[in-house]
């Protein structure tokens, strides 16, 4: 069909957009190369812009009527429409400036001069060699429709269109279990399949249950929105939901009705929290993050055969739920983590692994060792502490005091993760304190150094010594001469390898406190022989090797042996050495039931440095 080129054709205005390489291609528009003829028009008043994703038929023709190419059937084309994105998909120029001029329904004819189409130098479209690129070209498009879209893969395989809004802003995830209404059509419109009666399509995120290109723009939807996903065939995968084949894309409508939120909260399949009730409010902003008073109603049960249950809070606890302190390390890790994600009402089902359920925590009767457990949980509410706003100096210390004797107690307890935590709560409220007077400013001080030795303490029983150091700067910082932070450091420098560093804090603390002087030389002594027995390992290590003829392998087994040996006869004196008691300025260290690892330079060379570092004592420190 050839364009009436007389008044009903007009030149198309450019629109003035940011620097871009669009943009930079638009420059190269002339008046007389791009003109359009509207053969029908559209509805409604907008145009597409940027990000507006367009679909259109289009069909190519030479000047005298010849048709060169064509989406449309009839001509010999697929019958499905072109799918882009306005400023992402690569675009002739000609419909890069054209289309932005049309509106829905509209069909309009564009004679294209050849530098507006294919002809265009570096082009970032290709064509087959039969095709007339250095001629003037008719190219009639019909928009069928354009919308605002939110784009999943850059590649443009994944394409969102919004029809209804969802509610709440959380959107399933691996390993929540998702239904939906869903039905899926070709690009040409044809039928492919539909699950839009009876009962939603049930399936597990992250299982492959669905097209990969489904499962992620379902992602990113909330309850109860319905959308259009439109799926180029990379995205198609192979899927028990549907048979592929060489179909080239699918359009999918979908409405979400409902997600079970499911959480992996150890990222190895062992702690596993189902939600099986919702609750009131939005997660998390709702949830119990921080240390808070809660409320809960659970029962627990064996993973056997008979679910054997094992404890009910609603016949062994006379009805009553039970209320504990999170972050003090009042009932097992697994079920506090998993109450922490839960919303006021929610009832939830944990399978717990034996490591976060009784193994580290005092054991009901009739729950075996080792054993994996569930419990069916309900939060009924939560009361956050009470900050000290309004407080006085006077009632933020009573606080402090409370907070840091429960980080203690758990520190003696061996949860030293927990114990930082409370020191750090506490620091990071110190922030926002100012004492009135110097009484006041002094008592802050030493109560905020006490802290930061206390952070120093559980880090280095964490095996983080390097941050235990760091903690202990802190304080030599504003206090050169402060000697139980010279003391934490130089065992936080021991314990890492740094002998001579370590050596300096212990000399210094002597010559600044002659008091310390008893804990300074026992210090020294295990550096000392922390320092002999590396040294004598690393001489039978190495001896071994060169003892050796070419090709042989040292033994080194042997070396170990003798090494766990000489760490064990060492241990009892270590114990002893520690008992450096400075009453109120270093106290008895306590020792843990389980040692974190120690991670030294040395201990990278051979397996047994670790052991002997432990065997040392160096791991041992005190809470102040």
């Amino acid at each position: 069909m050839a364009v009436d080129e007389d008044a009903d054709q007009e030149p198309v205005h450019q629109k003035k957009k940011t620097s871009s390489d669009d943009e930079k291609r638009r420059k190269k528009l002339v008046p007389g190369g791009l003109k359009k003829a509207v053969m029908r028009s559209g509805g409604g008043d907008s145009n597409p812009a940027d990000g507006d994703q367009v679909i259109f038929h289009r069909t190519v023709r030479t000047l005298d009527g010849v048709v060169v190419e064509s989406t449309r059937s009839e001509f010999g084309g697929s019958g499905t429409p072109i799918r882009h994105v306005l400023g992402k998909s690569k675009m002739i120029l000609g419909l890069l400036e054209g289309i932005p001029t049309m509106q829905k329904g509209e069909i309009a004819m564009f004679k294209m001069k050849p530098e507006l189409h294919y002809g265009e130098e570096n082009c970032p479209l290709s064509v087959s060699d039969s095709f007339p690129k250095d001629a003037e070209l008719h190219f009639e498009i019909e928009l069928i429709d354009f919308s605002k879209v939110k784009v999943i893969c850059e590649d443009l395989g994944v394409v969102k269109k919004v029809i209804d809004e969802g509610q709440g802003w959380e959107s399933p995830r691996e390993p929540y279990e998702v239904k939906a209404w869903i039905s899926a059509k070709a690009g040409d419109g044809k039928l492919i399949l539909s699950y839009t009666r009876g009962e939603p399509f049930c399936f597990t995120f992250g299982k492959s249950e669905v097209p990969k290109g489904l499962e992620m723009g379902i992602g990113t939807m909330s309850r109860g929105e319905k959308a259009v996903i439109y799926i180029a065939n990379q995205y198609l995968t192979e899927s028990p939901f549907m048979m592929v084949g060489d179909i080239e894309e699918v359009h999918f409508e979908v409405e979400l009705v409902h997600f079970i939120q499911v959480r992996d909260m150890l990222g190895d399949g062992r702690l596993i929290k189902r939600r099986i009730h919702d609750g009131t409010g939005e997660f998390p902003m709702d949830c119990p993050l921080h240390d808070s008073l809660l409320r809960v109603h659970y029962k627990g049960m064996l993973l056997n055969e008979e679910k054997t249950v094992f404890y009910d809070t609603k016949i062994d606890n006379d009805g009553q739920p039970l209320e504990f302190s999170s972050g003090e390390g009042l009932v097992p890790e697994g079920l506090e983590m998993c109450v922490r994600l839960m919303l006021p009402g929610e009832r939830a089902l944990v399978t717990c692994p034996p490591d976060y359920a009784y193994d580290k925590f005092p054991r009901p009767a009739n729950v075996p060792e080792g054993a994996h457990v569930q419990w069916e949980i309900e939060l009924l509410g939560f009361e956050m502490p009470k900050d000290w706003t309004g407080f006085n100096f006077r009632e933020i210390m009573e606080s402090v005091e409370k907070i840091k004797g429960t980080g203690n107690r758990l520190f003696k307890e061996g949860k030293f993760e927990l114990a930082k935590a409370k020191y750090e709560k506490v620091l990071r409220e110190f922030n926002h304190v100012n004492p009135q007077d110097d009484e006041e400013g002094k008592e802050f001080s030493n109560t905020r150094n006490l802290l930061h030795l206390n952070v120093a303490a559980c880090l280095l029983k964490m095996g983080e010594c390097r941050k235990s150091i760091e903690a202990c700067d802190k304080v030599l910082d504003a206090n050169p001469v402060h000697v139980k932070a010279l003391y934490r450091r130089g065992m936080a420098f021991m314990s890492a390898g740094e002998f001579e560093e370590a050596r300096n804090d212990f000399n210094k603390m002597m010559s600044i406190d002659k008091s310390s002087e008893p804990n300074a030389r026992a210090a020294l002594l295990k550096l000392k022989q922390k320092e002999q027995e590396v040294e004598r390992k690393a001489r039978k290590q190495f001896k071994g090797l060169f003892d050796k003829k070419p090709g042989e392998i040292a033994e080194a087994g042997t070396v170990d042996r003798e090494e766990d040996q000489v760490s064990g006869e060492n241990h009892e004196k270590s114990d002893l050495d520690d008992r450096d008691g400075d009453n109120e300025e270093l106290l008895l260290e306590h020792e843990a039931a389980a040692g974190a690892p120690q991670r030294s330079f040395l201990s990278r060379f051979w397996p047994t440095g670790r052991r002997l570092f432990r065997a040392l004592g160096v791991q041992r420190c005190s809470i102040l």
